[in-house]
């Protein structure tokens, strides 16, 4: 477990970086930079021990911020849905570089990327790989993610060797825990008596969970180089979401309505590659059945139709509209 470092955490109130950041702010010193537009936000983070700067990444003004992080964290991402790709690819790609240039004596650096990157294949089994052609996603909740997460593992990957920099680009799948994700949104409506909008039959994923996020981030960093490391960050372990969604109708007693909700050139199922990721940091330590047991026992049962959660609420909304 990483410990006495001093850490840069970008969007800690954000569904990944907000359980990590908590984590390693334990034992060592962690700082996390977001523009803050939720005041309740940044006093969640500044409770759970976490030094907090109003910084927009897209500006590229960063202020007092100090420049002597040991290791750094990039998880924050624009992600706003509409076609502002000259926005997205101004924080994610831009912002980017200018993180990495202010911390550039850091030990490593780990700048989050996404399975979207990858052109989407016909199979749903299709094992993607991180060889595997890149492209557009043709998300309809995000259109321009897809493209600009590119535009900055492009980035990254230039700042490493142009600063002599550690880097590694973890490709993430499908993260949850009980500050959120797919699985953990699933669960929200279900609870809620909505049904379950999902892309193909069957909607395959790796999932994995907040803990495996957790325990393996020291080897992550471990793993980062120059020229950078590209390497998927997902669960050993495939599953459709209409197996989880079944697995989540016996463990709460409710019933659960999948519905199918084609998307024209999208991504059909994302299973992960995981022989790369597993030589790094070795197994995965929770199954996803035993990841939603958690679940179910951690997350809070939404009220109302809405789960809370400003992305699952968008998401819920780019499904409800089609």
């Amino acid at each position: 477990m990483l410990s006495g470092e001093k850490i840069l955490v970008t969007g800690p109130a954000g569904q990944i970086a907000f359980p990590l950041a908590r984590y390693l702010a334990a034992n060592n010193e962690v700082w996390g930079i977001s523009r803050f537009g939720d005041e309740a936000a940044r006093q969640r983070v500044e409770e759970a021990g976490i030094i907090t700067r109003s910084i927009d990444l897209g500006r590229g003004e960063l202020g007092d911020l100090p420049s002597d992080f040991t290791y750094v964290l990039h998880l924050a991402t624009f992600r706003q849905g509409g076609l502002d790709y000259d926005g997205a690819i101004r924080v994610n790609a831009e912002g980017t570089h200018l993180l990495l240039d202010h911390c550039r004596t850091a030990k490593a650096a780990l700048v989050m990327s996404t399975f979207e990157v990858y052109q989407p294949q016909d199979d749903p089994r299709h094992v993607y790989s991180e060889s595997d052609p890149l492209g557009d996603s043709h998300s309809l909740f995000d259109p321009t993610y897809s493209v600009s997460k590119i535009a900055q593992e492009a980035v990254a990957r230039s700042c490493a060797r142009a600063f002599d920099l550690p880097v590694v680009i973890p490709r993430m799948n499908a993260s949850y825990g009980p500050n959120g994700g797919l699985l953990a949104y699933h669960l929200d409506w279900i609870r809620a008596g909505s049904p379950v909008q999902v892309k193909w039959d069957p909607a395959n994923y790796s999932p994995i969970h907040q803990d495996d996020i957790n325990a393996q981030v020291e080897a992550m960093l471990d793993a980062a180089t120059v020229p950078a490391t590209i390497v998927n960050w997902c669960g050993d372990e495939p599953v459709s979401a209409q197996q989880w969604c079944a697995h989540l109708a016996e463990l709460t007693g409710l019933p659960v309505d999948v519905r199918v909700n084609e998307v024209a050139g999208g991504i059909r199922g994302i299973i992960g590659d995981t022989t790369l990721r597993r030589t790094l940091t070795g197994p995965c330590a929770v199954g996803w059945r035993e990841g939603l047991d958690r679940l179910v026992r951690e997350r809070p049962d939404p009220s109302k139709r809405s789960s809370g959660d400003p992305a699952a609420d968008r998401l819920l909304r780019s499904f409800d509209e089609e």
